[in-house]
C-alpha cells in the first residue's frame, strides 16, 4: 500500500513541485533583472554600491543554480555520494579559474613593474596611418630613385 501512495506522490506531486521550482526561479530572475537595470542608473564613482549589487546578483545566479541542480537533475533525492562527485570537482575548477586569473594578473604586473621597455612601449602613441599611405609613400620614393639615375 506504502508503495503505490508514494508512486502516486511522486506522480501527481511532481507536476506541483516543478510549478513551484519554476516560479521561485521565475521570481530570482526578475529581481536579478531589476538590480541589473537598477545598477545601470548608479554612477560609477560609488564603487561600494555597486559591487554589493554585483554580490547580490551573484548570490541569487547560486540559488538559481542550486534550483536548478537539485530538482531538474534530480540530485536533491541522491545520495550524498553522488552529490559530492559533483561539488567537489565543481569546486576545484573554481578554484582554478580564481588561481589562474590571479597568476595571469600577477605575471602582467612582475612584466610592467621589471621590464622597463615593455612598459615604455605600451605607454608609446601610435599614429594611425591611412589606409594605402604607405603604398603611396613607397611609389614615391621609386619614382624618385628612377629621376636620379
Amino acid at each position: 500500500m506504502s508503495h503505490t501512495a508514494e508512486h502516486n506522490e511522486h506522480a501527481g506531486g511532481g507536476t506541483k513541485e516543478i510549478i513551484r521550482i519554476t516560479v521561485i526561479l521565475t521570481v530570482l530572475t526578475i529581481i536579478e533583472l531589476i538590480i541589473g537595470f537598477w545598477m545601470i542608473d548608479i554612477p560609477l564613482s560609488s564603487v561600494g554600491v555597486r559591487l554589493a549589487l554585483k554580490g547580490t546578483i551573484v548570490i541569487l545566479m547560486m540559488a538559481k543554480a542550486f534550483y536548478i541542480v537539485a530538482y531538474f537533475m534530480h540530485l536533491k533525492h541522491e545520495m550524498k555520494n553522488l552529490i559530492m562527485t559533483i561539488v567537489v570537482p565543481l569546486a576545484l575548477f573554481i578554484w582554478f579559474i580564481i588561481a589562474f586569473l590571479y597568476d595571469g594578473n600577477s605575471f602582467k604586473n612582475l612584466r610592467n613593474t621589471y621590464d622597463p621597455y615593455f612598459k615604455e612601449q605600451s605607454t608609446i602613441k601610435v599614429e594611425k596611418k591611412e589606409h594605402g599611405a604607405a603604398e603611396k609613400h613607397e611609389g614615391a620614393k621609386e619614382e624618385g630613385k628612377k629621376a636620379s639615375h
